[in-house]
């Protein structure tokens, strides 16, 4: 079984035949500098003459508040740019399984006052995907199971049913809107992941979140061109409406280190070359502790779990990661009654006990594995993490040990005591979530290339 979660996949391969980056826009900013408002507004209106949208209803597809990056700017300059030409021009929450965000939160995400929306934005209509909704769904059609063993390089055969919102069918055009990160289901986020499963139905999305557990984070992660993207592209390529894309590159601060427009697949392709770079950190060693500290945008466990994936690859066997989120008193507010009957578990025990488990969705299962990392499971079938993560949050102790991972009091905690001490193997990470480490010569659980 273990082989089997860590069959290799061809990235070069795979990219020959998926990269189509004709007629991508770009801006790219220097070392010193990001782009600038003008250059924004530059590549705006290169990328979409007025004249062109005349009559046109444009549905922005954008991130929730889980993802750093200045929407904002771009909403207003689109806006500017076709908003007076545009038949409709809305917003619609790519949230994937998250909570619906507020109408005030839909503001603060597009960076607008509340007397902005009811003056020059007035007419934008926001929606929130609906994914636990099948009113608000429509099927249109089933990857064959011959496909999926294709896409997934064997290790799936089975047939996938594909729903998406209905509500894109009511536009000429899905604008998607989003940053690219190294992301732990797909390799890279952006691009058609705003179709899937930004607002797609539950199928799908539990297939291939299982999908890139199996495969394992740490050979997902920061990899372009993986079998879940082979996936959600496949997907996409099934939406009849078309589709257009600008992927933004952020830096920490969350100015823009690139901005490029075209296709869901041109522009991410471009996106992910550059994020590679802008977000990826190679270390020399690992570490036997490390301090991973939650931003307020992961509100819970479900998007707090994002500072043990992007750490594990530096996270030394029998070493401890210790989640610090004080303000995460939830395990999820979407799916916490079932997260807690399931509880975290490494996938090879999943899989090891799959009867037990097969009947919960599948991408829940994807996020149990995730956060709990690597592991094996011997002949009795018990799990062997290969290391430690701790929660210091507000979730309470009982809830800790019910939900199988460990606690610490987060008020005993001084994040500062683990602050320069690389060289003792502690790490501290103060806004963990988006920026990925690996080391420069990768374990064989790992992937084992070097970097």
């Amino acid at each position: 079984m273990e082989d089997f979660c860590r069959k290799p996949f061809n990235q070069r391969a795979t990219a020959a035949l998926c990269e189509i980056n004709m007629n991508t826009l770009s801006q790219t900013a220097t070392a010193d500098e990001p782009l600038t408002g003008e250059q924004v507004n530059s590549l705006v209106a290169e990328a979409l003459a007025a004249a062109e949208y005349t009559g046109k209803k444009v549905l922005l597809i954008v991130p929730d508040h889980t993802r750093t990056a200045p929407v904002g700017q771009l909403f207003k300059a689109i806006h500017a740019q076709i908003g007076a030409s545009a038949a409709k021009l809305d917003v619609m929450i790519a949230l994937g399984t998250h909570h619906a965000m507020s109408e005030e939160a839909i503001c603060e995400r597009l960076e607008i006052t509340l007397d902005e929306r009811r003056g020059q934005y007035a007419n934008v209509v926001f929606h929130n995907h609906e994914w636990d909704n099948p009113e608000m769904l429509r099927n249109i059609g089933t990857i064959p199971a011959a496909t999926i063993g294709e896409l997934s390089g064997g290790r799936f055969e089975m047939e996938v049913p594909v729903e998406i919102n209905k509500t894109i069918y009511d536009y000429d055009q899905a604008m998607i809107l989003g940053p690219v990160f190294p992301h732990e289901v797909v390799g890279f986020s952006g691009g058609n992941k705003y179709l899937f499963p930004g607002i797609s139905g539950p199928d799908v999305l539990n297939f291939f979140h299982w999908l890139g557990a199996v495969v394992t984070n740490p050979m997902i992660i920061g990899s372009k061109w993986t079998p879940v993207r082979k996936v959600v592209d496949h997907a996409a390529a099934m939406v009849d409406v078309e589709k257009t894309c600008f992927c933004m590159v952020v830096r920490p601060d969350k100015s823009l280190a690139g901005l490029f427009f075209g296709t869901p697949e041109g522009a991410w392709g471009a996106a992910g070359d550059l994020s590679s770079k802008e977000h990826i950190t190679y270390k020399s060693r690992p570490f036997h502790t490390i301090v991973s500290c939650a931003p307020k945008m992961y509100d819970d466990l479900w998007v707090g779990g994002k500072c043990m994936y992007k750490l594990e690859p530096v996270l030394a066997d029998g070493g401890e990661l210790i989640i610090y989120a004080p303000h995460i008193t939830e395990v999820s507010f979407s799916h916490g009654d079932i997260i807690k009957q399931i509880g975290y578990h490494c996938s090879a025990y999943l899989l090891h006990h799959w009867d037990r488990f097969k009947d919960f969705p599948w991408g829940l299962l994807a996020h149990s594995g995730h956060v709990k990392g690597i592991g094996t499971v011997d002949a009795d079938g018990n799990e062997h993490p290969r290391a430690t993560v701790t929660l210091a949050t507000g979730i309470p102790e009982e809830v800790c040990q019910q939900i199988n991972l460990g606690y610490v009091d987060h008020r005993t905690i001084n994040i500062e005591d683990y602050a320069d001490r690389e060289d003792e193997g502690v790490y501290l990470e103060r806004k963990a979530g988006e920026r990925l480490y690996h080391l420069r010569q990768r374990p064989d659980w790992a992937g084992g290339t070097d970097d």
